[in-house]
């Protein structure tokens, strides 16, 4: 178990958070969530013992063991693989080496082989003998090849080296496991197994995401950090945000009867234990809503932005012709070559490819911002489109640093100030805000910003570029919505399991050998044995 005991954290005056009082338990994934610089990941750090609380206290059961997921890629570049992973039961990576130096030293004394004899004990007792091939196991779950496990972390690729990083923290099963943004990197297919493993484990599981595919299958909990309190809640994430909006609804509708409201809520969560996807999930979350106490259930602070895409005219018959188009990047080599694609009325489609560079170089062609090695492509007479690129850092340099009013009414049709003060209010700059430099701005404001210089121009076709990169889930939820009311055609790409598979209609992969082009949805295409074999086919 793991107990919070009336812990806060000041820095200077500004208190992050005060009087937080948890207990977690085992058998139970915890998912922190909160906006931007609500302190989800400092309040990780208090856990884990890197920083150090203002005030209160973090106690843990005598003999449990804790392990946290490293941030830093490179702090095990000397290392094999193997050794890394198994680094992250530290007693037992210790006791290894301690005793084979021993072995290894021909001079031993008699003292020093007394004891080597004690430490195979207690390497005995942590199950050591089978450490490098439990190793194996998990990294090759994974998807890193055994080739690999015995060379230098520093020698592997960006995904590779992250999936060493989270076998390291997974390694052993540790009786708390803290973890932040777990899923950033992974591909799709290592993020499900996650996931399942999980759904199964038996201790004490602590994540920050803003992934909410990833929260709504691992969580049991919400652990909310807002406006300097940290609540915790029933529920996975999209529990925690329905119950939050059906109590925002009740408190603004003050003539509905208690007892109505009662109903309401209870129908919900009847309803949300019968749908749970897993079927251990689904009993232990029916157990924890069984238990569920109504009045624990509060109202969330949180502001959503408004983002609708309204369409200024419909789109015809013909959308985009794409013919033998190639691309090829700095070193001369073929991003992609002889793509052909059409586009019809209502495709939302998702672009994905193992090579990140490949799609988002295909979205600048599409946009006119690059010009093809070879092909051409097409628009249809009635296309309006917008492009959010994937770096969006030059419309916010130059040499006029506008701030937020006059940087917006450069797209905007209507001029006036209050049209443009009003406009950015429902994307949360509020107040003084709107007077903020647009070259100061936050990785997500400037990606709130672009989404409504897009808004303004009322497109028919959207090409979005990792549009939820830096935006909280609040955002991410609101611009989930807007793309799925859309009425026009889109070409994205995201790493965000829930937008993919609530939004695109149609699955186009660039590999190596040509096109994937599948008309389903991405859950459909991650768990078709069709696709799957396509798959090794290009690749292979």
């Amino acid at each position: 178990m793991l107990t919070v005991q009336n812990v806060g954290l000041q820095f200077g005056k500004r208190v992050l958070f005060d009087e937080v009082n948890l207990k977690f338990t085992k058998g139970n994934c915890y998912g922190v969530i909160g906006a931007n610089g609500a302190g989800k990941s400092t309040f990780l750090k208090v856990l884990s013992g890197a920083i150090e609380s203002t005030r209160g206290s973090i106690e843990i059961t005598p003999g449990e063991r804790m392990a946290v997921l490293s941030q830093n890629h490179f702090a095990f570049n000397e290392y094999p693989v193997l050794d890394t992973v198994i680094m992250g039961h530290q007693r037992l990576y210790d006791i290894m080496k301690e005793k084979n130096a021993i072995y290894d030293n021909p001079n031993a004394s008699e003292e020093e082989s007394m004891r080597a004899a004690e430490l195979e004990g207690e390497f005995a007792e942590m199950n050591g003998w089978m450490a490098e091939s439990d190793a194996a196991e998990l990294l090759s779950n994974m998807g890193v090849s055994e080739s690999l496990h015995y060379a230098l972390v520093g020698d592997l690729d960006g995904s590779d080296r992250v999936k060493v990083l989270l076998a390291q923290a997974l390694f052993g099963s540790p009786d708390i496991l803290l973890m932040d943004e777990p899923t950033n990197d992974l591909d799709a297919e290592t993020t499900d197994w996650l996931c399942n493993f999980l759904a199964d484990y038996d201790n004490i599981a602590i994540v920050v995401s803003h992934d909410r595919h990833f929260l709504d299958m691992v969580c049991t909990h919400v652990v909310d950090v807002d406006f300097g309190k940290i609540r915790m809640f029933t529920g996975n994430y999209t529990f925690w945000y329905e119950t939050s909006q059906i109590m925002a609804r009740q408190m603004a509708d003050k003539n509905k009867k208690v007892e109505q409201k009662r109903q309401e809520m209870l129908d919900f969560i009847a309803r949300f234990s019968a749908n749970a996807s897993k079927s251990k999930q689904a009993t232990s979350r029916k157990k924890a809503l069984e238990k569920l106490n109504l009045e624990e259930i509060q109202v969330s602070s949180r502001k959503y932005p408004y983002i609708s895409f309204r369409p200024e005219r419909e789109p015809g018959d013909v959308i985009l012709d794409i013919q033998k188009l190639g691309a090829k990047n700095n070193l001369g080599e073929y991003l992609f070559h002889d793509l052909y694609l059409r586009l019809n009325r209502g495709d939302k489609v998702a672009v994905l490819s193992r090579n990140a560079l490949a799609v988002s170089t295909l979205f600048e062609i599409l946009s006119g911002d690059e010009q093809p090695y070879t092909g051409s492509f097409q628009y249809g007479q009635t296309i309006m489109m917008q492009h959010l690129p994937n770096d969006n850092g030059a419309f916010f340099t130059g040499e006029q640093d506008l701030n937020l009013i006059d940087w917006l009414r450069q797209y905007s049709k209507e001029k006036d100030e209050s049209f443009i003060r009003g406009f950015l209010g429902r994307m949360l700059f509020s107040g003084e805000e709107v007077f903020k430099q647009s070259s100061v701005l936050s990785g997500g404001e400037k990606v709130r910003c672009m989404l409504s210089k897009i808004m303004l121009a009322n497109p028919n076709f959207l090409i979005l570029d990792e549009p939820t990169n830096h935006l909280d889930l609040e955002s991410i939820t609101a611009l989930n919505n807007g793309m799925q009311e859309f009425t026009g055609n889109i070409l994205f790409t995201s790493h965000d399991y829930h937008l993919l598979d609530s939004v695109a209609n149609r699955i186009v992969e660039i590999t190596p050998k040509g096109l994937i082009d599948q008309t389903m949805s991405y859950g459909e295409y991650l768990h078709s044995d069709k696709v799957r074999k396509m798959r090794a086919e290009m690749y292979g």
